[in-house]
C-alpha cells in the first residue's frame, strides 16, 4: 500500500487526540516532541481532506493550555525539590544548566517568559512547572499561557497547513520527506536551545568564580574581618 493511501485510512479523531495528548504532556513538563507531532499533523491535514485544520489547531491549543496549567499546579505544590527530582530523572532536559537558563529567562521576562517560552523547544517543558515553583501569580500565568498556547498552536497549524496546501502535489508524491523535514526542524530547535543552555551555564560558572575570587581576595577578607 502506498503511504498516501495508508495515511488516508488514519481516523481524524485519533490524529486530534494524539496531537492534543502529546502537546499536553510536553507542556506539563514531560520531554516529548510536541512540535514535531504538530508539524507532522499539519502536513497530514494539508494532504488529507478528512482532517480539519481548525479542529487540529483547537486540539493543539487546548492541549498546550491545559498541560501548562497542570504543570503550573504541580510546580507550585512540588517547589524546588520537584526540579531536583526531575534533574535526576531527566538530566538532559532538567539538568542544572537548563534550569539556570530557564530561571534567567523568567527573571528577565517575568510572565512573558511563559508566552515566549511556548515558541522555544526546551522552555516549552519548563514554562508551566517553573512558573509554579517561582510562585508566579496565577492570573498572570493564565493570560500568558492562553495567549501563547493559542498563537503558537494555531499559528503553527495555519502556517504549515498553508505551506502544505501550496505544495500539496509535491507532498503527495513525497509525503515521507515532509515528515523528515518536521523531524529535522524539531532536532534543530533542540540543538539551538542546548547550545544556549551551555552558554548560560558557562556564564553562571564564570560569575560564581568571580564571586569566589572576590570573596577570597585580601580586600574582601579585610572587609569581612572588620
Amino acid at each position: 500500500m502506498h503511504i498516501q493511501e495508508w495515511l488516508a485510512t488514519v481516523p481524524a479523531v485519533s490524529v486530534y487526540l494524539l496531537v492534543g495528548l502529546v502537546i499536553g504532556l510536553e507542556s506539563l513538563g514531560i520531554p516529548l516532541p510536541g512540535e514535531i507531532v504538530l508539524v507532522s499533523a499539519s502536513i497530514l491535514a494539508a494532504t488529507q481532506d478528512h482532517i480539519n485544520p481548525y479542529v487540529l489547531g483547537a486540539c493543539a491549543s487546548a492541549g498546550a493550555i491545559i498541560g501548562d496549567s497542570i504543570g503550573y499546579l504541580i510546580g507550585r505544590k512540588g517547589g524546588r525539590p520537584l526540579l531536583a527530582w526531575a534533574g535526576r530523572k531527566f538530566p538532559k532536559h532538567f539538568g542544572p544548566d537548563h534550569v539556570a537558563m530557564a530561571e534567567a529567562k523568567f527573571d528577565k521576562w517575568g510572565m512573558w517568559a511563559v508566552f515566549f517560552g511556548r515558541f522555544i523547544a526546551l522552555l516549552r517543558i519548563f514554562a508551566g512547572p517553573l512558573a509554579g515553583v517561582l510562585k508566579m501569580p496565577y492570573w498572570k500565568f493564565l493570560i500568558a499561557n492562553v495567549l501563547g498556547g493559542i498563537i503558537w498552536a494555531g499559528g503553527t497549524t495555519a502556517l504549515i497547513y498553508t505551506l502544505g496546501v501550496v505544495a500539496e502535489s509535491w507532498l503527495k508524491r513525497f509525503s515521507w520527506l515532509g515528515l523528515v523535514a518536521a523531524v529535522l526542524f524539531g532536532i534543530g530547535s533542540f540543538l539551538v536551545m542546548k547550545n544556549r543552555a551551555k552558554k548560560a551555564a558557562a556564564a553562571r560558572e564564570a560569575a560564581q568564580a568571580d564571586a569566589d575570587a572576590e570573596a577570597g581576595s585580601p580586600v574582601a577578607a579585610t572587609l569581612t574581618k572588620d
